[in-house]
């Protein structure tokens, strides 16, 4: 690390030592692996003050590792189209737009259970795969429309809710939303923090707010938007992370995808590992979502047939996606 005292989010060790392995396991508790230590879903721990004072980002550092990594090497042909359709199997597809109707979140839910066309698929030889997202994400007025169109996908429902996008109305009004949402069937929750508590530093207050939200959900997983591009500094956003997952975060989230700024290197590096030491500190695993300005390799996969298929063995393709 950069500095030595405290818990320092400098980013300038290498990134790979420590990295978490993900299990995709139904037999198993176990969600990831870190340094071969098995990691369970995040149950919450007690707010530690001490800890969340400890936090320092060294802003410097952070910004000059995200500098350095869009310009290595990437990684190419094969392993890049296998990393690709990865990230199309992690992602929500979202619409969240005040003309809303029932038929755009059907044809949503359609693109969601086939998110690659099909000339593409065959070409790259993953029929076998059935790629598809991870969660279509509404608002809690079309939740039973999404339930419906993706009955038997295995595609998650996401709900936004506590007042999305600002997160200001009343406590017990965004309480009630969580469970209006849960009742109706959504498999996750969307949250918003209330960003004053981080500016200022009211942790207890925010701490007792997501663990309320946690309570609500019941076994629905919540996803906790912490609205970065608001919270000013990397140091706010690396203890408002630390906060959420003490209070029982399943995913911590960049945005809304409503802020002038959304998900940016330097915020997903300082999130990502607080995250690690997390799971280092308490043997819990917990998500990450990077929510608005990550659509454009995803759309390369999607629509560049020729391209990709051309640099890419199909057999090799599969065998890398199956050994996930």
């Amino acid at each position: 690390m950069a500095v030595t005292n405290g818990r320092r989010y400098g980013i300038t060790e290498n990134l790979s030592e420590g990295c978490m392995e993900l299990r995709l396991s139904s037999e198993s508790k176990t969600l990831a692996t870190l340094g071969g230590r098995e990691l369970q879903a995040n149950r919450g721990i007690p707010l530690n003050l001490d800890w969340i004072e400890e936090v320092r980002v060294n802003t410097s550092a952070v910004e000059r590792r995200a500098q350095t990594l869009v310009t290595r090497r990437t990684v190419k042909k094969e392993w890049q189209i296998a990393w690709l359709l990865r990230a199309i199997s992690c992602m929500d597809l979202t619409t969240l737009s005040g003309d809303d109707t029932d038929e755009r979140v059907r044809r949503l839910c359609a693109k969601g259970r086939q998110p690659i066309q099909q000339e593409l698929v065959k070409l790259l030889g993953i029929e076998e795969l059935n790629i598809k997202v991870a969660a279509i994400c509404v608002y809690h007025s079309f939740v039973e429309t999404a339930l419906r169109a993706l009955q038997g996908s295995g595609i998650k429902v996401a709900a936004v809710s506590t007042g999305f996008p600002a997160g200001l109305s009343p406590l017990d009004e965004r309480v009630a939303e969580i469970r209006r949402s849960v009742e109706a069937g959504a498999n996750e929750i969307d949250v918003v923090i209330t960003r004053a508590h981080v500016f200022g530093g009211r942790w207890q207050v925010l701490y007792d707010e997501i663990a309320t939200f946690k309570a609500a959900c019941g076994n629905a997983h919540m996803k906790v938007i912490l609205g970065t591009g608001d919270l000013l500094t990397l140091r706010n956003v690396a203890r408002a992370s630390v906060v959420a997952m003490m209070a029982g975060a399943d995913f911590i989230k960049t945005s809304t995808g409503k802020e002038a700024v959304n998900a940016t290197l330097p915020v997903g590096l300082v999130m990502t590992r607080a995250i690690r030491e997390y799971a280092q500190e308490t043997g819990m695993a917990v998500g990450f979502k990077a929510a608005g300005g990550g659509h454009r390799a995803a759309t390369r996969v999607s629509r560049d047939g020729p391209l990709l298929g051309g640099i890419s063995p199909p057999d090799r393709v599969a065998e890398i996606c199956s050994s996930w």
